[in-house]
Order: C-alpha cells, then structure tokens, then sequence
C-alpha cells in the first residue's frame, strides 16, 4: 500500500511546501484509491515535516516549490519526492499520479538563501 500525501492551500497543491493548510492523504492499493483524509501538520518548523509524514506512513509527497535542504530529510525517511508539479487540485494530482503522469522539475528546487 502507498500513502501519498498533497500539502494544500485554497484547494490546490500549496505553492510552497511549509506553507500549506493542511495536507490531503491518499491511501492506495492496487492502483486504486482507497480513501483519502486530511490532516493538518502539527509540527512547529518545516525541518520536522518529513518525520511527521513518516509517522503517518506516507510513502510519497507530491510538492510544487521545497528548499533543497530538505530533500535530504525526505531521503533519511525513505519518503519518494515529486517536485515542480503543477499546481492543480488533489483529485487531478492524484489521478495523474497513478497514471504515472507526474515528473518532477528539479529547476522549482530553490536554496534556503533564496
């Protein structure tokens, strides 16, 4: 089962990866979506976000904008990243995720003195 996790503001994927309202949760199996939840992060700094991902059992994150230094983090946690998608809503992300449509674009990667 694959856990796939949207960081979400107003609806669409959030333009910055800390800076979402909540993050929508696809639970998926057999190249189906079972369900899906929302939850809201309770982490205090974007640093801690890949270890309360993992303690929800999210397997892969789907983000537009993410600083490179916390590519590692996700990488530490065994977290698959897609970055540089499209902004677009979580039912159409998702859908184009199972359909293997989403490549990342490492140019979005930006450096925290950006």
């Amino acid at each position: 089962m694959k856990r796939v996790a949207i960081p979400i503001v107003d609806d669409k994927l959030s333009e910055n990866f800390g800076g979402c309202n909540f993050y929508e949760i696809f639970e998926i199996e057999d190249g189906q979506v079972n369900k899906s939840s929302v939850e809201v992060p309770t982490v205090e700094a974007v640093d801690e976000l890949p270890l309360w991902l993992q303690q929800r059992g999210i397997t892969d994150v789907i983000v537009y904008r993410i600083k490179k230094e916390i590519i590692s983090l996700f990488a530490s946690r065994k977290i698959n990243l897609f970055v540089g998608i499209h902004r677009d809503t979580p039912e159409k992300l998702i859908e184009d995720y199972l359909q293997g449509k989403l490549e990342s674009d490492e140019r979005i990667i930006y450096d925290i003195t950006n």
